[in-house]
């Protein structure tokens, strides 16, 4: 036998025992030379074919300048597999329109970004289905001259520096300021509600002409990209006021409600005043509300800065000032989709946060055939959970058709047919225990349903209560909004900024399960649908200006109502 390897794996015919070893040596040495220069003559080919046939598919591949170098091939891969979309209509809306329009909101969205720095920018739409709510023209003009507004009254801009300068040096409003005026949004309250808070200051500084900045340094910065281009939103970290903002309250000098009640404030004093505070929270007394008197932001309009503390979505109350109401009416003709549009134009999530959703997304909601998000906010955080409030929630999401009931034992099953393919349903939970997940999850694991559907529950996190101050908390409490937002149906609780945020962005109106004051009992009818998609404003002026006395301000104008959770609140919907 021979021994070697290399000469076993040959196979030469005439390589016997009885030839000479000389001869079967001379005969291994030609084959080896010819199976060299035949693995050289295929790599020659190769080199030379592989190259024209890479050319010639890029040539006939019809790459478009704007998807290279943004990822937006790799998700689409991934999104097309089950397109978030629920209807032959909402489908042929994707194809039939320009991906980059898409990508843009209609013209809400500028280019211009580095896609690296805000994936979720340009990738929200796929994962999105196309909004029925179409931002007019004005309202897109509105925003591109804000944007140049904003880029030249910035931080970092001279005009900038000037109209601080009037804090440092106690000047007067009456210095030059070179036109640049400013609203200061102060951090506060939960996430939620600094969300929708600040689309109301934003919504403020447009009509008023001046620049929006917020407080809220690294931590905002990690949760929101930056929404303007070449410019930051951000107030800068060494403000000339920063250091007093603890000490603002109803109580201080120059809080614009507190100037009222002395009769301090006037065309002449309001000239002198480099800046004012405006108190706006939920706890505003009657002299705060005044803001939204006619005659005030006559005056307000002269003060270079104002420092605004809220947790309010004041847009509802906006649309009653006068002054403002022809231009708001032409900015939304749709009057119940103010969050809708600007939550769209403001909110991007981070990239460590879009990590966050896209990730989730696509472990546990994109194959599914309809997905349905479900916000549960219980306010009493010790009472656990509660057999009435999940009652509530089996009655709201089986009687309104969002969840299919489940058979009882010896109930007849619907069998499937050859022909027809039941449904893969995923149910988003998001609370901060974990109680009425289980209950759910075990409930349509252990019990088929009627119509046999398949029914998967998920619920991302269960971080306990609410924990506004730890960024992970709200980098979890952010993802998780805006996971709902992604949803085909959507069912939220009663009183929560958390579920509106989610509801705006999604821009429909999703079911509301009432607040039940009464947890023995159970409350009838357990849920309603939204009027819009718009947030209430929980803490409203009951006052008319004009004739200086209270009002019903929910009866005043037919697209500002009383909200459907709150019965003294109000909230933007369309009069049509």
């Amino acid at each position: 036998m021979d021994l070697n390897p290399s000469r076993r794996r040959l196979s030469l015919p005439k390589a016997t025992d009885k030839q000479p070893e000389e001869q079967t040596l001379v005969q291994e040495k030609r084959y080896r030379l010819f199976g060299v220069m035949k693995i050289t003559e295929i790599l020659a080919y190769f080199m030379v074919i592989v190259p024209v046939l890479l050319v010639i598919m890029f040539i006939f591949s019809g790459h478009d300048s704007y998807d290279q170098g943004n990822g937006f091939a790799k998700a689409s891969r991934i999104i097309q597999i089950k397109p978030n979309v629920t209807s032959e209509d909402d489908s042929t809306l994707q194809r039939d329109q320009n991906p980059k329009d898409l990508s843009l909101l209609g013209g809400l969205l500028v280019p211009g970004f580095k896609t690296h720095t805000c994936l979720s920018r340009y990738q929200s739409y796929l994962y999105r289905k196309a909004s029925t709510y179409k931002p007019s023209s004005y309202l897109i003009s509105k925003l591109r001259a804000y944007e140049k507004l904003h880029k030249r009254c910035g931080p970092g801009t001279k005009p900038y520096t000037n109209a601080e300068r009037l804090l440092k040096l106690k000047q007067t409003g009456t210095q030059e300021s070179e036109g640049c005026k400013y609203v200061v949004w102060m951090e506060f309250s939960g996430l939620g509600n600094r969300i929708i808070s600040i689309a109301s200051a934003f919504l403020y500084a447009m009509l008023t002409d001046r620049v929006l900045l917020v407080e809220g340094g690294e931590q905002f910065s990690d949760l929101f990209c930056e929404p303007f281009l070449d410019t930051t939103w951000l107030l800068p970290k060494h403000f000339t006021l920063t250091n007093q903002f603890s000490g603002f309250a109803q109580n201080s000098p120059h809080c614009h409600g507190e100037m009222l009640r002395r009769k301090l404030i006037n065309g002449s004093s309001v000239s002198s005043l480099s800046y004012l505070y405006l108190h706006l929270a939920h706890d505003y007394n009657e002299h705060d509300k005044m803001f939204f008197c006619e005659e005030d932001q006559s005056l307000l309009k002269n003060v270079p800065w104002l420092i605004m503390r809220t947790n309010n979505f004041f847009a509802p109350s906006l649309f009653l000032i006068p002054s403002f109401e022809e231009e708001l009416g032409m900015m939304f003709p749709e009057k119940g989709t103010v969050f809708h549009h600007l939550g769209r134009y403001l909110f991007h999530p981070s990239n460590h946060v879009w990590g966050l959703i896209t990730r989730y997304y696509e472990a546990y909601l994109a194959k599914a055939d309809e997905r349905i998000g479900l916000q549960i906010r219980v306010f009493d955080e010790k009472s656990g959970v509660s057999p009435q409030v999940t009652k509530q929630i089996l009655s709201c999401v089986q009687n309104e058709e969002v969840l299919p009931k489940l058979s009882k034992p010896g109930e007849e099953q619907k069998q499937p047919s050859e022909s027809e393919e039941f449904k893969l349903k995923a149910v988003l939970v998001t609370s901060l225990t974990t109680g009425y997940y289980e209950i759910l999850k075990t409930m349509y694991w252990e019990n088929p349903t009627l119509t046999g559907d398949v029914i998967g529950i998920h619920q991302p996190s269960h971080e306990g209560h609410q924990q506004t101050e730890k960024l992970m908390h709200n980098r979890k409490a952010w993802a998780e909004m805006y996971l709902l937002s992604l949803t085909d149906k959507l069912v939220i609780s009663a009183w929560s900024t958390f579920g509106y945020v989610a509801q705006g962005l999604r821009g429909s109106r999703a079911w509301i399960l009432y607040k039940n004051e009464n947890q023995t009992k159970v409350i009838n009818p357990p849920c309603g649908r939204a009027m819009s998609p718009d947030p209430c404003f929980h803490a409203p002026p009951y006052y008319d200006c004009k004739a200086k006395k209270g009002i019903d301000t929910g009866s005043v104008v037919p697209h500002v109502r009383h909200c459907e959770d709150i019965s003294w609140g109000l909230k933007l919907v369309d009069n049509s």
